[in-house]
């Protein structure tokens, strides 16, 4: 509720400030945009600066979802590769066009695929809303043909999936159940997909999720929180890699069928994979335990402040519970950009 007010009070600040800041005609802008990157999804995509209170409790309720820089998260690592501005968090706009026109970023540090549990979550469906009606704003100020042309140059990248499987592998026995979830939620994101495309999207990065059964988050929790440090769990692996291979084969199904779109799927558990079975060859000394994450009375959490992190980030897998270093994620864009085989059925260099 609150989220659809601020979203609402937004739009209307938008409509009533912003015209200037664009040239108009009758039949739009004189000099059409640019190509830019909307991104959705959790904290795979958003440190935590993503939400309608950031200017009040930001600073001081943050839980560094992870280094305190979305700068150091794969989408924008790959923004900066294909030369593409910063993307703004979708609730820190100041109500320019000219923001928008840069790209936005609607994902939240907490963020699932299907309904919250808490208000504290936001959902796919909530981030694909703030997505359309930006996209109908832009049609309103910049004339549809231009607003057209500006989404189909641009790059949608999602990012989901995480904060839905921990909830269900805390809350359930694995089993058959467990690839009956993960099969819901590859609906859930191939209609999102469908949606964007209904929406003059055109160019759409899909990335999968993580190995979780190797996160420190479900080590610890799996040992009761004692610090014995076990192998990867495969149990939990094997349906978070089952939902990564049947959404990247709904999204080679919607690239055959969509001819004017190019979907992507990327493949961070795969390359995630590599540092954790290979870490010599890139310089990683730390496979299982997270640079900053603790464990107090049974309890995991990660770090309250970056003073709580590990001095050498760049010799870990993990930067908190669930999500990979700065430094692995670097190597994870260098992979995307330019290799098919993280990015399929081509890398984001072609893609882009």
């Amino acid at each position: 509720m609150a989220s659809g007010k601020c979203f609402r009070y937004l739009i209307f600040v938008l409509t009533s400030v912003c015209v200037a800041s664009v040239k108009i005609g009758l039949s739009g802008v004189e000099t059409p945009p640019g190509p830019a990157m909307f991104v959705l999804g959790d904290s795979s995509v958003d440190c935590g600066d993503n939400n309608p209170f950031n200017g009040l409790f930001h600073k001081n309720l943050s839980r560094f979802p992870c280094n305190g820089s979305d700068t150091t998260l794969l989408p924008q690592l790959l923004a900066k590769r294909m030369k593409l501005p910063y993307t703004t968090p979708f609730y820190s706009q100041n109500g320019s066009i000219d923001r928008i026109l840069g790209g936005l970023n609607f994902g939240s540090a907490e963020a699932s695929i299907l309904s919250p549990r808490s208000r504290n979550y936001q959902s796919l469906n909530q981030q694909l809303r703030q997505a359309f009606e930006t996209i109908q704003l832009l049609q309103l100020q910049l004339g549809e043909s231009t607003a057209n042309a500006f989404i189909n140059s641009s790059i949608f990248y999602l990012s989901f999936g995480k904060d839905d499987f921990t909830d269900f592998f805390h809350n359930n026995s694995l089993g058959n159940s467990g690839f009956d979830f993960a099969h819901i939620l590859v609906e859930q994101m191939t209609n999102g997909v469908r949606s964007l495309y209904a929406s003059n999207v055109r160019k759409i990065v899909c990335a999968g999720v993580v190995p979780l059964g190797c996160a420190p988050q479900a080590l610890l929790l799996k040992s009761g929180g004692n610090g014995v440090r076990k192998a990867c769990l495969d149990d939990v692996n094997k349906v978070v890699s089952y939902y990564n291979r049947r959404l990247e084969g709904n999204i080679a199904g919607m690239d055959r069928q969509l001819g004017d779109a190019r979907v992507v799927f990327c493949d961070v558990y795969e390359g995630v994979m590599e540092f954790i079975d290979h870490p010599d060859k890139y310089g990683i000394k730390d496979v299982r335990n997270a640079c900053c994450g603790v464990v107090r009375d049974g309890k995991v959490s990660g770090c309250v402040s970056t003073e709580m992190a590990c001095q050498e980030a760049s010799t870990h897998v993990w930067w908190d519970l669930q999500n990979p270093t700065p430094a692995v994620n670097s190597l994870l864009a260098q992979s995307a950009w330019s290799s098919p085989s993280l990015c399929r059925p081509f890398s984001l260099k072609q893609l882009f």
